[in-house]
């Protein structure tokens, strides 16, 4: 029985995995999902991609409870390398993942740091796990970027620290990873190209977009 237990595991997971890269182009959406194969090469086991779907699950809810965007959200995961891609738009209606890029995360004060540094607290340079309201778009060090509002204990000073999407003119198109990519202040820095595929997702969409960084 637990050896039919544990096929029965695998097949579903398989299943998943399977489901998960054959994926219709989505018509309505700014995005082509050519990226969806390379997302689950990010994860060294299947279980990986079973996280994500979780997380899914769970930004789904909240979204359809909180007055977010019930078609897209962004998720970033911070267990994977920073020269990998961790940033995923996530379609809702059709359940994919639209497009993904590599983001910086937060130095920690330290000259640069191979691996992200967490802390809410002002001034640490850290980035904030948590859930995020993208907020109103404006002008500033980076040019255009987007107000971020922390939704939760671990990210209640967002907005004080000034942590903000923003492009990042040092965050490459494509993976680097074995080697990382620059750090940032506590902001998800992204490329500039990456940055305007997210800009037709907030903009385009009626209600606020859900950002929610985890590890």
């Amino acid at each position: 029985m637990k050896t039919l237990g544990l096929i029965c595991l695998k097949a579903g997971i398989i299943l998943f995995l399977f489901s998960f890269t054959f994926l219709e182009k989505n018509k309505e959406g700014p995005f082509s999902p050519k990226d969806n194969l390379r997302v689950l090469s990010l994860y060294s086991e299947p279980s990986g991609a079973l996280i994500l779907r979780s997380r899914v699950m769970e930004a789904k809810n909240y979204s359809y409870g909180k007055s977010f965007s019930t078609r897209y959200c962004f998720l970033v995961d911070m267990s994977i390398p920073s020269g990998k891609k961790r940033f995923f738009v996530y379609d809702f209606s059709t359940n994919n993942i639209v497009y993904s890029g590599l983001v910086s995360h937060g130095s920690g004060g330290i000259n640069y740091s191979s691996q992200p540094k967490f802390s809410n607290d002002p001034g640490s340079d850290c980035t904030s796990l948590g859930k995020y309201k993208v907020g109103e778009l404006y002008h500033g060090q980076y040019g255009r970027s987007y107000k971020l509002y922390g939704l939760e204990n671990s990210n209640s000073n967002a907005y004080k620290r000034a942590v903000v999407l923003h492009s990042y003119s040092c965050v490459a198109d494509e993976e680097v990873y074995p080697k990382g990519v620059c750090n940032s202040s506590g902001c998800t820095g992204v490329s500039p190209n990456f940055f305007n595929k997210l800009s037709m997702v907030v903009d385009e969409s009626q209600k606020p977009i859900l950002l929610w960084i985890y590890q």
